[in-house]
């Protein structure tokens, strides 16, 4: 018979239908978003490669000199390289991970970053970041809101980014030692304004 039907195959059509199929499914795509493709940043440059990443994750970026958000991956900006350098990303509700950072190593005017509801953000995401040399020079303004993966240990890593002017924290629940580590913070990162929700 061609088309037996089978314990097997019933099994098989559950596990479709299942959370912890759609989950694992879910996880092995984003993955596949953020592999890095070194041929690409070599072909088209740091900024274009990095854009293509961020927004087939979700997320969105405005280019230097531009007001308008791009987030559209279909309406990525043709034209001469060059003259689009990502100067913000917003990262709300993306599937960044740290696997993708790879893209951000050469981008040089990137002022602003926002991290918010990330669940793939992490402690060696924010570690990561501030290990980057023309980030620890261009950021200045980063909000990191509700990522639960973030724990004072990653928040503390950023007291590498000595040029940042504004800092935002909300909703981390893996904060234990709040008061210490805006200290910590504080101390490190004397021009930078720093709020807190949490």
């Amino acid at each position: 018979m061609l088309f037996a039907t089978t314990p097997a195959s019933f099994a098989a059509l559950r596990c479709i239908h299942s959370p912890v199929c759609r989950r694992n499914f879910w996880g092995w795509l984003n993955a596949v978003f953020n592999k890095v493709d070194y041929d690409r940043i070599k072909a088209v440059g740091p900024d274009r490669a990095a854009s293509e990443w961020l927004l087939r994750c979700g997320a969105s970026v405005r280019y230097k000199g531009f007001d308008k958000w791009q987030k559209d991956y279909n309406h990525l900006p043709t034209g001469p390289l060059e003259k689009f350098r990502i100067e913000g990303i917003d990262a709300t509700e993306s599937c960044i991970m740290f696997k993708g950072f790879d893209y951000l190593d050469d981008l040089e005017h990137v002022e602003e970053i926002k991290f918010q509801r990330c669940i793939y953000i992490q402690d060696e995401c924010l570690e990561r970041l501030c290990g980057i040399g023309n980030l620890q020079k261009s950021l200045q303004w980063l909000e990191i809101i509700s990522c639960g993966n973030v724990t004072d240990r990653g928040i503390i890593t950023l007291h590498h980014l000595k040029n940042l002017r504004y800092l935002f924290l909300s909703d981390l629940p893996g904060i234990e030692e709040k008061e210490k580590t805006l200290q910590l913070l504080a101390t490190a990162l004397p021009t930078c304004e720093i709020k807190v929700d949490l």
